[in-house]
């Protein structure tokens, strides 16, 4: 696999080359500045697009993946912010290797993905966007055409893949719609199967154990939260920033595993009052986050041997309510050749077999499916002391009526 990776020349570049104009449609930091990173993962075939963000600093890469197509032009799976650097990198694809074709929603829940389609398809007037079926929006259920996307050009993905323009080249699973009560969950998986590589939006993650690249260019999130105190000045090193990103992941993923105890409310007051930094970007001194002296194995559970595994929020709160059809989408993927997963967050590109993908499903079975004699028990399941906070939400949606319960494993 290729690894080249292209960002823009800073020197030559004006910082309006990041921004990101529409952030308020869904304020997460890095809110209007934006950098992205190609990286070329298949040779003259496929490309990934990272960028940032988060909330509270708990950042984590979004990526868009494009794919040649053997014709001629090219496929965009999840679009991401089109800043002018991201456009302009796109650009240098569409140069070299054709116009965009395809533009695909893969998710009808994910505003984080959704929020970048109707701009991203502006500047690529000749493309056929897709996306996937039942798409709702929160508060009130709109047209596509009103949420930006052009009425003309938006076409929803046909169940049966063998139908779409694009079969040749694809294959595509729809997983959903699981129902939640107030909202709806469902994504596309797509299999390129010239590069033997599998596109995911949500459904499946693996946490590298050093900060990506993306974070890297900004790493104040990084030292932020390598901090253990409101009070301690943190040194920017590569010790650090890992350290902040394993901190991170474990936010990210679990909200609040069992290593990390929340400082009340008094005591992080007069933390703060002492802070060496209490400006607007540090939050004015407040640090409300003591970590156990053993968290890291908590990160450790959670990464394994750099396995895929499916998030802990998604374990707990949306693919417990639809196993039986969880498990069927993920044999139909496990069917088809790949050797190559790029999710759209965390680590990419991830060496994968479909069993291994299979197996990140085991959670929603009373026996967990063992393929060819190849399951590493020791890596699963993920800590249940780590998912006391996502139990906790669970619980109380049920008890209101929120969600509906989840139901049996299979």
């Amino acid at each position: 696999m290729a690894q080249e990776e292209r960002t823009g020349n800073i020197e030559r570049i004006d910082p309006r080359d990041f921004s990101w104009f529409f952030w308020f449609t869904l304020p997460l930091y890095p809110y209007g500045r934006r950098r992205t990173i190609r990286k070329e993962v298949v040779k003259d075939t496929v490309w990934t697009f990272d960028q940032m963000q988060g909330i509270f600093y708990v950042v984590v890469p979004i990526r868009m993946t494009v794919v040649k197509l053997e014709a001629g032009g090219l496929l965009v799976y999840a679009p991401v912010a089109p800043t002018p650097e991201c456009i302009r990198l796109v650009n240098e694809l569409v140069a070299e290797h054709g116009e965009v074709k395809y533009i695909i929603l893969p998710t009808i829940s994910g505003l984080e993905h959704k929020v970048f389609v109707g701009p991203f398809a502006r500047f690529f007037p000749k493309a056929q966007i897709f996306v996937a079926p039942s798409q709702w929006s929160f508060p009130l259920n709109l047209p596509l055409s009103w949420l930006g996307l052009p009425s003309k050009r938006t076409q929803i993905l046909p169940e049966d893949s063998k139908i779409a323009p694009f079969v040749d080249e694809f294959d595509y699973a729809i997983l959903g719609p699981i129902d939640l009560g107030p909202g709806r969950f469902a994504e596309v998986a797509f299999f390129h199967k010239r590069s033997h590589t599998l596109l995911v939006t949500d459904s499946v993650i693996s946490v590298p154990e050093e900060p990506p690249a993306i974070v890297q260019l900004d790493p104040y999130p990084l030292l932020f939260h390598a901090k253990e105190n409101a009070c301690e000045i943190v040194a920017d090193n590569q010790a650090n920033r890992r350290k902040g990103w394993q901190r991170i992941s474990l936010f990210a993923l679990y909200f609040q595993p069992s290593v990390l105890e929340v400082i009340g409310l008094s005591q992080v007051l007069r933390d703060a009052i002492k802070a060496p930094e209490r400006s607007k970007k540090a939050y004015f001194g407040l640090f409300p986050f003591k970590w156990q002296q053993d968290w890291q194995r908590s990160f450790e559970a959670l990464r394994g041997d750099g396995r895929i595994f499916v998030a802990p929020i998604l374990q707990t709160l949306i693919l417990n309510r639809a196993p039986k059809e969880t498990i069927d989408w993920a044999n139909n993927i496990a069917s088809w050749d790949f050797q190559w997963i790029i999710p759209c967050h965390f680590d990419s590109p991830i060496k994968a077999e479909p069993y291994q993908f299979r197996q990140a499903f085991s959670f929603l079975e009373q026996q967990p499916a063992v393929s060819a004699g190849l399951f590493n028990s020791s890596g699963y399941p993920l800590p249940q002391e780590d998912f006391k906070i996502l139990k906790d939400i669970d619980r109380d949606l049920n008890k209101f009526g929120i969600v509906p319960p989840a139901k049996d494993k299979v």
